[in-house]
């Protein structure tokens, strides 16, 4: 049998700060090469990435989707424990990545060696590992998605193993993402001395009439499966030391969590439809600059969903919610390949100072994983 808490603790002994592989993936790619997996290096950019496949190509295939880079670990005299020791004491792994995700990598990778050596299936296991999604997520698990498409591989469904439970194991899985996009709104007036406002054009004053007009109204009420999108301003500025002077420029940040009632596009054309309206009145020219990092996805309830909330409801005794909560993950990107849900451990530590992960947990994680398997396949 695998243990995946073992496999925990020396994927956190890797220092696989993004992008660094640190030696994470060289693990995995010789656990699996050994289990008979087919194993190849997907780097892009000098971003390193895994894609391993136990079975024939083409046939019925099960998919995971995780990533072995973590955050980087801040002052390390804060730790109990250095970071990257990977130390088990009282029945806890401590380190970086011991919950986002190593302990989820580790999980999914012994479920599968043990359940192609103990079962081997009439169909194939697909694991896609990247070392990129903590940082832009340009060249990880779009790199071997792009790469498998090419290649020809292929994955029917797949799990991606972040943490998704707010407390207690089996509270919550995620069918879907909101989308995330932000705006970046640039105002050019008229400088001029604070005493003579009409020799002027201030952008700060149409910029934060703009801002006013978005936070007036919420964008929308929800759906069945989605909260309300929220819009946050998060940044101000115009870069003017001088109180008695009117700055020529300003500009503020905006960031939309939105769910599938919009697009990026959608809000990124309203906002563009205000600035040039607030501009023609004005006489302060604004712009808008679009990143848009996510779409929001559903993926809809149906027998794939219903296989994995059973077993989860069989292991851990509680049906989980099906959430839409949360930031962005890799499955913003993968739900362009096949459906995908996402289940993984209690979020707690992820990204704090002595993150930190149960055994226990881990052991039950695995177990789900594998029963899912099983269940797939049968």
């Amino acid at each position: 049998m695998t243990d995946p808490a073992d496999l925990t603790a020396r994927l956190i002994r890797c220092p696989s700060v993004t992008p660094v592989e640190g030696g994470a993936l060289i693990l995995l790619a010789e656990m699996l090469e050994a289990a008979g997996f087919e194993v190849h290096r997907v780097d892009r950019n000098g971003t390193p990435n895994l894609f391993a496949r136990w079975g024939a190509k083409g046939a019925r295939t099960f998919g995971f989707n995780g990533h072995t880079d973590v955050v980087p670990p801040g002052d390390l005299g804060s730790w109990t424990h250095p970071p990257f020791s990977g130390h088990v004491e009282d029945g806890i792994i401590w380190g970086r990545g011991a919950t986002d995700m190593k302990s989820g990598v580790a999980a999914f990778v012994a479920a599968a060696i043990d359940f192609v050596t103990a079962t081997p299936p009439d169909g194939a296991v697909i694991l896609t590992i990247t070392g990129d999604e903590e940082g832009l997520g340009r060249d990880g698990t779009l790199a071997l998605l792009d790469w498998m498409a090419a290649e020809g591989e292929r994955m029917d469904v797949c799990i991606v193993g972040e943490p998704t439970n707010p407390d207690i194991m089996g509270e919550m899985m995620k069918i879907g993402r909101r989308g995330s996009a932000t705006y970046r709104i640039a105002a050019k007036g008229v400088q001029g001395h604070a005493a003579y406002p009409h020799r002027a054009k201030n952008p700060l004053h149409a910029l934060t009439r703009y801002l006013n007009d978005l936070i007036a109204a919420p964008l929308d009420q929800g759906t069945d499966h989605f909260d309300p999108s929220g819009l946050q301003i998060t940044s101000i500025d115009c870069g003017n030391p001088a109180s008695n002077v009117i700055p020529e420029r300003a500009t503020a940040v905006v960031n939309i969590r939105f769910n599938d009632l919009h697009t990026g596009t959608s809000l990124s054309e309203e906002l563009n439809r205000r600035a040039a309206a607030l501009s023609a009145e004005t006489g302060v020219e604004l712009t808008v600059q679009t990143d848009i990092s996510g779409e929001a996805f559903l993926t809809q309830p149906g027998p794939f969903v219903d296989l994995v909330r059973d077993v989860v409801t069989q292991e851990t005794n509680r049906q989980p919610e099906l959430s839409t909560s949360g930031g962005t993950s890799d499955a913003r990107f993968v739900k362009d390949h096949c459906p995908v849900v996402e289940f993984g451990l209690v979020g707690h530590f992820m990204h704090q100072v002595d993150e930190r992960v149960p055994v226990a947990q881990i052991h039950q994680l695995k177990t789900i994983y594998q029963r899912i398997l099983e269940k797939y396949f049968a």
